[in-house]
C-alpha cells in the first residue's frame, strides 16, 4: 500500500513539474489482458493447472488419511493404553507436518506453482516491457501505467490503451520470423502505416483536418450559390435596360418585372398605364419621351452602382482566396515537418533493433570460436 502511495505521489508531483512546460502524455496496458491474448502463454497455463489440480487431489488424500486416523483413535481410546494412545497421536502429528510441508512445497510463496507460474509469465512481461518502452519513445509518453498492477485507476479512457497495439507487436514479431526478406520489407511499412494510424494524435489531428476541410468546402458552395444570384440579378437587369432603351427608341412602354429592391420610384416610373394615361401620351409625346430619357439615365446608374459592387466583391473575394492558399501552405509544411521526424524517428529505431540483432549474432559466433580449438587433437610426430 505504501509503495502504490509513493508512486502516485511521484506521479502527481512529475505532472504538477511539467503542467506548465509542453503537455504530459499517458498511456496505459493491462498484463492481465495481454497474458490472455497470447496464445503459448494460454497452453502453458493450462498445464501448469492441470499439475495444480493434481496437487490438489494428493494434498486432499492426504486430509482424508489423518481424518480417518482421528476418527480411529477416537473410537479406540478407551480399549488402548496410554503409550499406544501416544504413539498414534505422534503418528497423526507427523502426517499433518508432512501435508503442511507439501502444500509448502507446490502452493507456498516460494512454491512449485508460484515459481512455474513466474517463469512462464517473464519472457512474456520482458517483451511487452520492450516494447512498452520503444512505443513510449516514439510516441513521447511521459508514463505508462500498467492497470492490472496494484496502482488503482479509477478512470481510463479507451484511446490511451495500449494494450491491443502490444499484442499485435507480439503477433508480428513471431511471423518476422518465417519471412523473407522482400516480404520483411513490405510487411514492416504496413507495421509503419498501422502504427501511425493507431496513434490517437494523429486520429484526432485527421479528424480536425477533415472538419476544417468540409467547413471550408461549405462555405466556397454558399459563395458560389450568392454569386449565382447576383448574377442572375444582373442579367435581369441588363434584359430589363435593352428592353427600355428600345422601347425609348421606339417610342412604346414595356411592362417591367416587380423587383423587391426597387424602390417606388421605380415602381411608378416603370408601372403600366392606364387608358386615361395611354391617351394623354398620345396626346403629348414630348413628356413621354423626356420621362423615358430619366428612366434610361436612373438605369445608367444602377448598372455603374452594379458595376462598381462587382469589383468590389471581386477584389474581396482574392484576397480571401490569397489568405486561405497561405495558410493551407503552412498546414502542409507543418504536415511535411512531422512526417519527417516521424520518419527519422523510426528509421533510428529500425537501425538500433539491426544493430542489436548484428550484436547478438557476432556474440554467438564468437562463442563458437571459441569452443572449437578444443575439439583439436595434438599431433605427434614420428
Amino acid at each position: 500500500m505504501k509503495k502504490c502511495f509513493f508512486t502516485v505521489l511521484f506521479a502527481l508531483a512529475a505532472l504538477t513539474a511539467n503542467a506548465q512546460g509542453r503537455g504530459i502524455k499517458i498511456a496505459y496496458l493491462d498484463m492481465n489482458y495481454i497474458l490472455d491474448k497470447v496464445p503459448d502463454y494460454a497452453e502453458a497455463k493450462s498445464q501448469l493447472e492441470q499439475k495444480a489440480s493434481k496437487w490438489k487431489q494428493e494434498l486432499e488424500v492426504k486430509r482424508n488419511e489423518i481424518s480417518k486416523l482421528k476418527e480411529s483413535l477416537q473410537q479406540e481410546r478407551a480399549l488402548l493404553t496410554k503409550e499406544l494412545i501416544e504413539e498414534r497421536e505422534e503418528e497423526i502429528l507427523f502426517q499433518e507436518k508432512e501435508l503442511l510441508d507439501y502444500q509448502e512445497k507446490r502452493f507456498g510463496p516460494m512454491g512449485d506453482f508460484v515459481t512455474q507460474k513466474a517463469v512462464l509469465i517473464k519472457p512474456i512481461q520482458d517483451q511487452v516491457f520492450t516494447i512498452a518502452q520503444d512505443l513510449a519513445a516514439l510516441r513521447n509518453y511521459d508514463f505508462v501505467f500498467d492497470k492490472s498492477s496494484d496502482l488503482t485507476i479509477i478512470m481510463a479512457a479507451k484511446k490511451h490503451d495500449i494494450s491491443d497495439f502490444i499484442i499485435k507487436k507480439m503477433s508480428r514479431a513471431a511471423k518476422q520470423e518465417k519471412l523473407s526478406s522482400k516480404e520483411l520489407k513490405n510487411f514492416e511499412k504496413q507495421e509503419a502505416k498501422e502504427e501511425l494510424e493507431s496513434n490517437p494524435d494523429y486520429a484526432d489531428r485527421q479528424k480536425l483536418l477533415d472538419e476544417r476541410k468540409s467547413a471550408r468546402d461549405k462555405k466556397i458552395e454558399e459563395r458560389k450559390a450568392i454569386q449565382e444570384e447576383k448574377k442572375r440579378a444582373y442579367e435581369e437587369k441588363r434584359e430589363q435596360m435593352k428592353a427600355e432603351r428600345e422601347a425609348k427608341r421606339t417610342g412604346t412602354t414595356v411592362p417591367v418585372k416587380e423587383d423587391p429592391e426597387a424602390t417606388a420610384t421605380d415602381k411608378t416610373a416603370v408601372a403600366p398605364k392606364s387608358n386615361k394615361d395611354n391617351t394623354a401620351d398620345t396626346k403629348a409625346p414630348a413628356a413621354k419621351s423626356a420621362a423615358a430619357s430619366k428612366t434610361s439615365d436612373a438605369a445608367a446608374d444602377k448598372t455603374e452602382a452594379a458595376k462598381a459592387a462587382a469589383e468590389e466583391r471581386k477584389k474581396t473575394v482574392e484576397a480571401a482566396k490569397e489568405d486561405r492558399d497561405n495558410k493551407a501552405a503552412q498546414k502542409n509544411s507543418s504536415l511535411e515537418e512531422r512526417k519527417q521526424k516521424i520518419k527519422e524517428q523510426r528509421e533510428a529505431a529500425i537501425k538500433a533493433r539491426e544493430e542489436k540483432l548484428k550484436k547478438n549474432k557476432e556474440n554467438k559466433e564468437n562463442k563458437g570460436t571459441e569452443t572449437a580449438p578444443a575439439e583439436t587433437k595434438p599431433t605427434t610426430t614420428p
